[in-house]
């Protein structure tokens, strides 16, 4: 009895000692995965996300084009990237317009900053030194760039560095709306094995599951995404017809704090500044524009958002904080998505175990 109980002793011990050397080895493969994928992770989950959102578009164009669905997602790639190219290319001239502008008056010893309106000295708190350094900067510009050499030089490095992920974000989009359409091509394909994951996840909810990640990733899109970019491109025009400089450095600012729920206040040094160096009737009427760009996502956000899963604002916020921090820019969508995407899994999940108890 004792040879029999420690042959069996053995073999569970055995059988225990592969057990964890399978888990183990499966763990290593997984982690070496996701290793390799580490640098290409921001730009998968952008491309899932975008053709995930752009689904439906992408059936009705399917139908149109008679079921061919190759064709259909080279067309929607080909208007995805015309749409992200123009702005970025209307934000390149208004940058490379701005900095020849400077450099020719640079040249001609012309002032590159005009003198501040004499009302603005009478403002409240900030009036007084506003109008000093603006003038200052009006006078000799030269001059208040040495003053402020230290600041600047701190300061110098994070602009350079918010520049050059600026442009690899544009990289990034660019890249990501290439995988959405090849995503969409193999649609059919996907659905199957992403529902496969899901109902090996969550058995026979897995369908259920795989629904709701769907029209939550749809609801943020369009609802806290999409109603920024159009927010954006409204507050971009106002922008651009009222002369303001680097309008589309503005627009890019506006787009990030949009995204975060705050786009409002960026308007507020912009009217400003039009206030202060533009007739007034031109610059209530920006101010008009601008009240109205700021109440757009009062209207839009019930009609984008009610097509899908409401997701609390602080989700939202946080998710985009989040994945600014983990992610840059491109982190600021994705983050947001994904955040709201597992908000609502872990929800769902607890109305189930709920009900079930």
């Amino acid at each position: 009895m004792a040879l029999e109980q420690t042959t069996v002793d053995k073999a569970q011990m055995h059988q225990a000692l592969e057990v964890s050397i399978h888990i183990g080895l499966a763990f290593l493969v997984a982690a070496s995965c996701l290793l390799i994928l580490r640098p290409f992770i921001p730009l998968l989950a952008w491309g899932i996300i975008i053709a995930v959102a752009a689904y439906p578009a992408f059936k009705r164009l399917q139908k149109v084009l008679r079921g061919r669905g190759v064709l259909a997602a080279v067309v929607f790639t080909l208007a995805l990237l015309a749409v992200l190219i123009v702005p970025v290319v209307l934000l390149a001239d208004s940058l490379i317009v701005g900095v020849q502008s400077i450099t020719a008056h640079f040249k001609s010893g012309g002032a590159i900053i005009p003198p501040p309106p004499p009302a603005i000295a009478g403002w409240p708190v900030i009036g007084a030194p506003l109008t000093r350094v603006w003038l200052k900067a009006s006078q000799d510009l030269s001059e208040l760039v040495r003053e402020f050499a230290p600041q600047i030089k701190s300061v110098l490095p994070g602009v350079l560095s918010a520049t050059a992920g600026l442009g690899a974000t544009v990289l990034q989009l660019l890249l990501s709306i290439v995988v959405s359409g090849v995503l969409l091509a193999n649609a059919k394909a996907g659905y199957e094995m992403t529902r496969s994951l899901f109902e090996r996840l969550f058995g026979e909810k897995g369908l259920e599951y795989q629904e709701l990640v769907g029209s939550t990733i749809r609801s943020v899109t369009f609802g806290i995404i999409g109603v920024a970019i159009i927010q954006s491109a409204f507050a971009a025009l106002g922008f651009l017809v009222v002369g303001l400089p680097a309008f589309g450095l503005w627009a890019v600012v506006f787009l990030i704090a949009a995204v975060l729920q705050f786009g409002a206040v960026v308007l507020i040094p912009a009217v400003i500044y039009v206030f202060a160096t533009a007739p007034t009737t031109k610059a209530v009427i920006f101010l008009i524009w601008c009240i109205i760009v700021a109440l757009m996502d009062n209207v839009l956000k019930p009609i984008l958002l009610g097509r899908g899963v409401a997701v609390p604002i602080a989700v939202v916020f946080l998710g985009a904080i989040g994945g600014f921090v983990a992610l840059g820019i491109i982190g600021l969508f994705v983050g947001a998505i994904v955040l709201s995407v597992g908000y609502k899994l872990f929800v769902a999940w607890l109305k189930g175990h709920t009900q079930l108890e």
